[in-house]
């Protein structure tokens, strides 16, 4: 039973001759048997689906620290919704769907528990830095199964298409350059949800040349920025947005950082997070022991690395825990 070749044999002849067929892949660090059935991308989407790091995902704050309600995204929910919006354009560019959505569902598996400032907060203590894409690729590579074989040893495009989904460098494929877009796509349009939803803005506040050129909903506004994204790269050898609509984006993400992510309620709770972050830091740093036993053995890093892969792994709620066992006193037992 080969259904794997007859995958790739299709794949050959209906996808972009920009598209990377599963066939072409460059393959993965340590060589491995094909599956019979499924395809390279295929295996590393459900490898990346069924991992530790993926899971911990529903209890990271994409925006919103502890929101109240039951309806703000998580970074789990995030993940979901670039890998849909990028399945959308990939098929609709005839690339293939599959490295696109492996792409997307392990592209924020770095990121540290409360978002954005959690990351600064590591950035700040760990020597070298703390960048999300790049522990992202660390998780796929090292964090996971704890090094054991390469991690989940995953294939060389899904491995550049994580670490170049943010930053300087561009997916050396066009299935990651879709999923380096769609990510804003995603995080613009729902961090306005969550916004209108919490109170901070209303629909109308948003720049006016914003809602004449995307629309005035977020739905108008995903249908708009992914047909135009859609049109402007269709049989091209790279994928962008047309010039009016990539700077209606770029517009509507400078409003959001101005009103929702730098605000003065959000440095609030940057300062205390930096707190929280900094101090579990140097706890297991001069506590070694205090570590899992998992992260104590078989794992050859510098010590602060050790840790920052640690904290980085933690939901909001085992650090806010973690924060309260070591340093808040408690009642005393009689």
């Amino acid at each position: 039973m080969q259904i794997r070749v007859w995958e790739e044999c299709w794949e050959d002849h209906h996808l972009s001759p920009y598209a990377v067929g599963s066939g072409g892949s460059r393959g993965r660090a340590q060589p491995e048997t094909e599956c019979e059935i499924r395809t390279v991308f295929q295996r590393d989407r459900d490898r990346l689906l069924h991992s530790k790091a993926f899971r911990r995902l529903s209890g990271k704050t994409q925006v919103f620290i502890s929101p109240t309600g039951d309806h703000y995204r998580t970074r789990l929910t995030h993940t979901l919704e670039v890998a849909q919006i990028s399945r959308t354009v990939a098929r609709a560019l005839r690339l293939n769907e599959e490295l696109s959505e492996a792409i997307a569902l392990g592209h924020d598996l770095g990121h540290t528990p409360f978002g954005h400032a959690g990351e600064s907060a590591l950035n700040s203590v760990l020597e070298g830095g703390f960048r999300h894409n790049e522990q992202s690729l660390r998780v796929v590579e090292v964090v996971e199964r704890h090094g054991d074989v390469m991690g989940l040893n995953l294939s060389y495009e899904v491995k550049d298409g994580i670490l170049c989904h943010t930053g300087p460098e561009i997916p050396s494929t066009l299935e990651g350059q879709v999923v380096r877009i769609c990510d804003r796509v995603a995080y613009i349009n729902h961090d306005i949800d969550d916004a209108i939803r919490a109170g901070i803005l209303q629909e109308s506040d948003l720049p006016i040349e914003c809602q004449s050129i995307l629309g005035t909903s977020r739905s108008q506004r995903i249908d708009t920025m992914v047909k135009d994204l859609i049109a402007n790269s269709y049989s091209k050898p790279r994928i962008s947005m047309s010039k009016e609509v990539e700077h209606a984006t770029n517009v509507l993400r400078g409003f959001l950082f101005d009103y929702v992510y730098l605000t003065s309620s959000a440095d609030q709770e940057k300062a205390k997070i930096h707190g929280l972050i900094a101090r579990l830091f140097e706890y297991y740093l001069a506590n070694p022991g205090a570590l899992p036993e998992e992260w104590r053995h078989g794992r050859k890093e510098e010590p602060n690395r050790l840790v920052a892969d640690y904290i980085a792994g933690m939901t909001d709620r085992y650090a806010l825990a973690e924060y309260e066992r070591l340093f808040l006193p408690r009642a005393w037992v009689f």
